[in-house]
């Protein structure tokens, strides 16, 4: 997330400051202001030219779904990633149409644009039936703070109708785009994350074009230019450079939404790195071309958004420092009901899928159960035969725990756990009742279903139970071994 973070920070400051100087006649490609309405076709060909060469390159592009045309399997984006991209358009389009309005600051313009998702994530979460912790309150408290200052400054900005517009537009854009990314993807399945992120990507600028040349088919002037004269124009090489650069914010951006935590949590990095961006930007500007710096209101309403974003930062800074500030290994907690079959189970062999990668080292795997009081039994029968069929007789420096003992999940077992891994969502609810902060990293092992309780039943079902635990600990040791920057070749196998 930090690298995202930083990334995002160094893509926002060029794009800022090139929208901001063509909208005022300050570059050496044009004299004359440009509007947002011309700048927007020849920015959006820009992006879409620099997201083919982006997918092309990186190989992104095979992560769409195919459909069949004829004889061919085409690349397609499916309905509700259609949908996304649809929000995501307004978005692209707001955002840059935002920094072109006379009278208003880069500064300003963020602020309100930030504050806003600042105070929607929050609802979003809620909504969602994502638990909010007094800390996201606490950031929602501050972002209207931050709002209410810099629109205090009444001498300092003029602010349009059409600028609320395009502002209302904006919000409403991520409202859309955040409510259809929580159903479809965000459920920290890297598979899922990756074919939403292109589908999306490709689909946005897309329907940017499609909606900005049904308003020049309408008869608005300047969109018509936009698609005509200016194109032929110096300054559409400025505006082109526009959309290369929103195409790189894009992704960093995209990314950190897609963060399996939630929307408070990743927009809290988002908003931070943004106004930092703004304030170089708005400062950049007024020194080298004469611009007017943000006035003390608004900068006195960036402290209150960046305490937003800090207060919001806050729990996961804190379990940062807990876990890999003090240079430990990623500890890692399975969960079932009683922890004599499923957590043991998925126990062992996430040691065993660490130790033949070669990244057993970064790690820290143990098991618990929610039920209590917990009597201290040993494995099952039933799921020590499975693990030995899988071959797991012997694992190096580790095995089949011929000592285990079951016990009870705890508080201090959620504190210190990087991440929690439950058979069930049931399992899920226990452990987030017993400890709330630990919500954000409390997930199903497997995310697509439960994983059924084999007590008492054939070997074929327990069986079956630990080869389905083996998929899933493969398809979660993969995504943690990117996050760790541990080697995930052997992981990836099979």
């Amino acid at each position: 997330m930090g690298w995202l973070t930083f990334g995002y920070f160094l893509s926002y400051i060029p794009y800022a400051m090139l929208v901001k100087a063509l909208a005022s006649g300050v570059t050496p490609l044009s004299s004359q202001p440009v509007s947002g309405y011309e700048l927007l076709p020849a920015a959006t060909l820009g992006q879409i030219a620099a997201m083919m060469l982006f997918l092309g390159m990186s190989g992104r592009w095979r992560y769409m779904r195919r459909s069949r045309i004829g004889g061919s399997r085409i690349p397609m984006a499916g309905r509700e990633t259609l949908a996304a991209g649809f929000f995501a358009s307004l978005i692209i389009g707001a955002t840059t149409m935002n920094y072109t309005f006379a009278g208003v600051s880069i500064l300003f313009m963020l602020l309100l644009m930030r504050g806003g998702v600042l105070i929607l994530s929050p609802l979003i979460d809620v909504a969602g039936k994502r638990s909010v912790m007094k800390h996201s309150w606490l950031a929602l408290s501050l972002s209207l703070i931050a709002i209410s200052v810099a629109l205090g400054d009444v001498n300092g900005y003029h602010l349009t109708p059409a600028a609320v517009v395009s502002v209302l537009i904006y919000l409403v854009g991520y409202l859309g785009r955040f409510e259809i990314m929580s159903r479809v993807a965000k459920n920290g399945v890297v598979a899922t994350n990756r074919r939403f992120f292109v589908e999306e990507h490709v689909a946005a600028p897309v329907w940017l074009t499609v909606l900005l040349g049904a308003g020049a088919l309408a008869g608005q002037p300047q969109l018509r230019a936009g698609f005509t004269r200016f194109l032929g124009t110096p300054a559409a090489l400025g505006a082109a450079g526009i959309g290369v650069a929103y195409e790189v914010l894009f992704v960093f951006a995209t990314l950190i939404y897609l963060d399996r935590r939630e929307y408070t949590w990743g927009v809290s990095a988002w908003a931070f790195a943004s106004l930092m961006s703004g304030l170089v930007g708005s400062f950049a500007l007024a020194w080298l071309a004469g611009l007017r710096a943000p006035g003390s209101s608004q900068l006195i309403a960036l402290v209150f958004g960046v305490g937003a974003a800090a207060a919001l930062s806050c729990p996961s800074a804190a379990l940062w420092w807990r876990t890999r500030g003090a240079g430990t290994a990623c500890r890692v907690l399975f969960v079932c009901g009683g922890n004599t079959s499923r957590s043991p189970m998925a126990e062992v062999i996430a040691w065993a899928q660490a130790a033949e990668a070669g990244v057993a080292h970064a790690f820290r795997f143990s098991s618990a159960g929610v039920a209590t009081p917990l009597p201290p039994h040993p494995m099952a029968p039933g799921a020590r035969s499975a693990l030995a069929e899988l071959g797991l007789q012997r694992v190096p420096g580790r095995g089949i725990p011929r000592r285990h003992r079951a016990r009870s999940v705890t508080l201090e077992l959620c504190r210190v756990n990087s991440v929690i891994y439950c058979m069930t969502r049931a399992h899920c609810d226990r452990v987030i009742a017993m400890a709330p902060e630990a919500q954000d990293r409390t997930l199903r092992l497997d995310p697509y279903c439960d994983i059924p309780d084999p007590e008492g039943q054939s070997p074929e079902v327990y069986r079956r139970c630990a080869q389905h635990i083996q998929r899933s600990v493969r398809l979660r040791l993969c995504e943690l071994a990117d996050s760790y920057g541990a080697c995930r070749t052997t992981l990836g196998r099979g």
